[in-house]
């Protein structure tokens, strides 16, 4: 490792900024102010070089999952966990579930070293969360990350089952091979929230659809673990019925890993309409919160 990672808290001396290459996380720890601290330093030094491990394993990292893995590294293995669900359905590679699957790594390092009330680890919009007795988390869903426009809000309590929130689509950070403007999951972990909300993103779509511009991966990013496969660039114009039976797709897949116990659910948004499956306590927000902790987009 020839670089040190940036950590430093932010200007509201609450949260802490974990920053290293493409990896960027925003972690915030309640308790009593030296256990806050103990907790910080424990993700500080967790998120040292972590980077690094990843990109020793990359290659199989990048590959096509499958039912047994040579992955050496706790994350790695972790991402892998986090995909082999899918692995006989569809493409899939460990690397659908890399962002959540950092966030877990930094939380359970912060848990291993301090009893904190409530925490949370925020990747790029990929959460993994830790809620003690009577804690709750509100999180607002964006209708695309590209717009500055809250969708909804989602209160997850201390007794719910989810503890990771990921999203993806077609304008977040990673390519996806469907049209949804954002899929957001809720899951047990955040790893598995990753990697669902990749696949329902996946499965929102209109295949063959002359509206639709789809490129190679690999002719926009030369090192894509997507390949030659054809991502989404563009959407036109799509008709009401055209962009209901896109969000029925989805929707479909959303229910079945609903039921295989994958999700505890999903919201679905498609050129301002919206499909929610599974969730309950979401609320439709007109206005912006008072309060607003976390915003996430794909």
């Amino acid at each position: 490792m020839t670089r040190l990672p940036q950590i430093a808290l932010l200007s509201d001396g609450r949260r802490l900024h974990l920053q290293d290459g493409p990896i960027d996380l925003v972690v915030e720890a309640r308790g009593p102010a030296g256990v806050v601290r103990t907790a910080y330093e424990a993700a500080a030094q967790r998120f040292t070089g972590l980077l690094d491990e990843l990109c020793a394993e990359l290659p199989e990292l990048r590959a096509a999952a499958g039912g047994q893995t040579s992955l050496k590294g706790v994350v790695a293995r972790r991402m892998h966990a986090a995909v082999a669900p899918y692995a006989a359905d569809c493409f899939i590679t460990p690397m659908a579930a890399v962002a959540g699957s950092v966030a877990e790594e930094i939380l359970r390092a912060m848990l291993d070293s301090a009893t904190l009330d409530r925490a949370y680890v925020n990747n790029g919009g990929d959460i993994a969360l830790h809620l003690g007795k009577g804690e709750h988390f509100s999180v607002g869903l964006m209708d695309r990350p590209d717009r500055d426009g809250l969708m909804r809000t989602m209160r997850v309590e201390a007794n719910d089952p989810a503890r990771g929130i990921a999203t993806s689509g077609r304008h977040g950070r990673s390519f996806s091979l469907g049209i949804a403007d954002a899929v957001t999951v809720l899951a047990a972990t955040a790893s598995q929230a990753d990697a669902a909300a990749t696949v329902i993103a996946n499965a929102v779509d209109l295949p063959g659809h002359p509206a639709i511009v789809r490129k190679p991966a690999n002719g926009i990013q030369p090192d894509s673990d997507l390949g030659a496969r054809l991502v989404t660039r563009e959407v036109g114009e799509l008709s009401q019925d055209e962009i209901a039976a896109a969000l029925e797709s989805g929707a479909e897949c959303a229910r079945q890993l609903f039921d295989r116990g994958l999700i505890e659910g999903a919201v679905l948004r498609l050129c301002g309409d919206m499909l929610v499956v599974g969730t309950k306590d979401i609320e439709e927000q007109r206005t912006r919160p008072p309060v607003l902790e976390n915003a996430v987009g794909a």
